[in-house]
């Protein structure tokens, strides 16, 4: 089984470095991690991920911009994004899809497992 590329995008450098190592643990992912919304395109762009993780709150370049940025580029246009965001609790997340500007999202602090089942979920679409 080929691992699926994951481009996890948050400022807060402890959850991408959490996370990321729990996902490739799980023998299914191979995770790049950056800490600024800014370098998130670049990143995108050399690593060609099938899934980005994205922090919607991040200074510099917030994760709505980077996904608008993301959108209007012919090689990312295609990737499926699932936001991360502690806007929401989740307590408020319906069990009806929820998204943000059209795309899925987990409330944080995230559950490890619903990430992988999120992210499963999403390759399958």
């Amino acid at each position: 089984m080929d691992k699926k590329r994951i481009l996890l995008v948050d400022d807060e450098a402890a959850l991408t470095r959490s996370l990321g190592m729990y996902l490739e643990a799980t023998g299914k992912f191979e995770i790049r991690a950056v800490n600024r919304g800014g370098e998130a395109i670049r990143v995108a762009r050399e690593f060609k991920p099938h899934l980005v993780l994205l922090d919607l709150m991040m200074p510099e370049v917030d994760g709505t911009e980077v996904a608008e940025r993301m959108k209007a580029d012919p090689e990312l246009t295609a990737v499926p994004i699932v936001f991360l965001t502690a806007l929401v609790k989740k307590s408020e997340v319906g069990a009806d899809g929820s998204d943000i500007g059209g795309h899925p999202f987990l409330a944080k602090p995230v559950d490890p497992e619903k990430v992988v089942e999120c992210i499963e979920r999403n390759l399958r679409r």
